[in-house]
């Protein structure tokens, strides 16, 4: 089984594991890696998670998000022995491949992984143009229709005019509080 992969030498192979213990299979797994001395084989032990913006009450808040969840990614080489010690580091279910055969994940699909992983702030996504009807999502013009008057890419924030009382009034919300009609 193993033998037939390590002429692969050091690549990323993605672990399938439990749904919610990523966390703990990466733990366990570093922690198998140091007690079984198997640093020449298991190099690193990663869990894609990106930045989101989301709102909640009306807080802006920057969460961090699995970009696949249920999945562990790890860089090694793929002997019986390192096998061995990912195949059964509790919760791990198998690795991603065809049959008993790991199959080793893209250099540009990890570099690219790796570049979406290192983005510090999130970047905001303005979807709306001026002028364009939208819909408040949250807060407390929550449900009114209105038109976009401005847009602020720079701190994510648009006016919207809503009409109350027979009058356009211009309401300052962030973009994640409106979606397009």
């Amino acid at each position: 089984m193993a033998k037939q992969t390590a002429h692969l030498g050091r690549r990323w192979y993605a672990i399938h594991t439990a749904s919610g213990y990523e966390e703990n299979v990466s733990h366990n797994m570093v922690q198998r890696i140091e007690s079984m001395d198997m640093h020449d084989k298991i190099f690193n032990v990663m869990i894609p998670k990106e930045k989101k913006i989301k709102i909640k009450n009306g807080k802006r808040r920057t969460v961090e998000e699995k970009i696949f969840p249920g999945y562990v990614l790890v860089e090694m080489v793929v002997t019986d022995d390192s096998w061995y010690v990912v195949r059964n580091t509790p919760n791990v279910t198998g690795f991603i491949g065809t049959g008993t055969i790991p199959t080793p994940i893209a250099d540009e699909e990890i570099k690219a992984l790796q570049k979406r992983m290192g983005v510090e702030e999130p970047e905001f996504k303005i979807d709306v143009e001026v002028n364009a009807p939208v819909m408040i999502t949250d807060g407390p013009f929550k449900n009114f229709e209105g038109k976009v008057s401005e847009i602020d890419e720079s701190r994510g924030k648009i006016k919207v005019l809503v009409s109350m009382f027979g009058r356009e009034t211009p309401v300052e919300l962030d973009f994640l509080q409106v979606k397009k009609i």
